[in-house]
């Protein structure tokens, strides 16, 4: 099957996977730093995942508006990454690698996310394209420097 056709939509789409992803971050940030909603796991949280629950708040924020997209998402992903290695691999004696078994799965998913991203911008509808940060709809002006 050729789907060609749905390539003039990439734009948008790309700037509504940029905005989901972030406000995906953004809630977390909010559920670790503000107790919104109360869950269990963000109750006391120690100094390393408040940390991290500003990253969320602030970057996701500025992930959602498309603002600064390429380095805002680099940042993100090193973040998921480390938080995957640190706070899901490594939480028990003996290192758990597997997903499924050590809960980190949104996190692999959040640290890819964030590297294609970081990759290819943010979009047609996002604050780097009103800025002229991005010279074309997908940010392939970058790509050819």
């Amino acid at each position: 099957m050729n789907f060609n056709y749905l390539s003039r939509y990439q734009p948008a789409l790309l700037s509504l996977f940029r905005f989901i992803t972030g406000l995906l971050l953004f809630q977390y940030g909010i559920a670790k730093l503000f107790k919104f909603p109360a869950l269990p796991y963000f109750a006391d949280i120690p100094p390393l995942i408040y940390a991290a629950g500003t990253l969320e708040l602030v970057l996701g924020a500025a992930l959602m508006l498309g603002l600064f997209t390429r380095i805002t998402a680099f940042i993100l992903s090193g973040e998921m990454a480390f938080a995957y290695f640190m706070g899901h691999m490594l939480k028990t004696d003996s290192p758990v690698f597997l997903p499924l078994l050590n809960g980190g799965t949104a996190a692999i998913l959040f640290c890819f996310a964030c590297l294609y991203l970081s990759a290819a911008g943010g979009g047609s509808i996002s604050v780097d394209a009103v800025m002229g940060k991005e010279s074309d709809a997908s940010g392939e002006a970058y790509a050819r420097r």
